[in-house]
């Protein structure tokens, strides 16, 4: 009965739409948690402590909070809201690109603490041993550093693209839920539990927990 009350146009939309912010938030906040371990892991710094206090905070406000100073600075009362419009031509809020920002922000937390840790295990002496047959920084960190954080690597990333995945509460805030544009799988089921259609809640329910479940599979291996 489920089965046949769904609209599956309705219902592909949101998925895909989550699944496209899932991965492309998930390749920037790798690119920018990898950059800010490999660094923080590397050197000591005055107010190193305070620096990794920042970034960690998304893990801890609710989610409500970081949308609301998503929405702050990004919107068209802010100076940096207004370059953004003024680049592009059009306001970022509300398009599944504020999705993507949205996303890279709650994520970054996992994937930083996951790649520092990936980092601080790696063996240093192995580093200087490359160093002293006259390899550079980024040669070593590319030959040696990151295939031993590989595994860290990847777990930071399928990390990441689930928090995305999964992501509500600034989302909403800052992207809103506007059908085929910016509503993404948790989104989409608030609106139906909302509005009484249990066989669409149940099915987008079923899928993000069946994809979920897979990450974090894939992970722990």
């Amino acid at each position: 009965m489920i089965v046949a009350s769904l609209n599956w146009h309705d219902f592909w939309l949101p998925i895909r739409l989550s699944l496209l912010v899932a991965l492309l938030s998930s390749i920037v906040v790798l690119l920018i948690g990898v950059a800010a371990a490999w660094w923080l892991s590397r050197r000591s710094i005055k107010g190193k402590i305070f620096i990794e206090t920042v970034f960690m905070l998304p893990l801890v406000l609710p989610p409500t909070v970081v949308g609301f100073l998503l929405l702050v600075l990004l919107g068209r009362r802010s100076w940096f809201g207004e370059w953004i419009e003024w680049l592009f031509s059009a306001p970022i809020v509300f398009t599944w690109w504020a999705a993507v920002i949205a996303s890279v922000v709650v994520s970054f937390p996992l994937v930083y603490q996951t790649m520092k840790v990936g980092f601080l295990s790696v063996d240093r002496n192995l580093e200087e041993a490359g160093r002293s047959i006259g390899a550079n920084e980024w040669q070593v960190f590319w030959h040696i550093t990151l295939p031993l954080a590989m595994r860290s690597l990847i777990s930071a990333y399928i990390l990441g693209f689930a928090r995305g995945l999964g992501e509500f509460g600034a989302t909403l805030m800052i992207a809103g839920n506007i059908p085929g544009k910016t509503q993404t799988i948790p989104t989409a089921i608030y609106v139906a539990v909302d509005s009484g259609n249990t066989a669409m809640a149940w099915a987008w329910t079923g899928s993000i927990i069946v994809i979920s479940f897979v990450l974090l599979l894939l992970s722990r291996k």
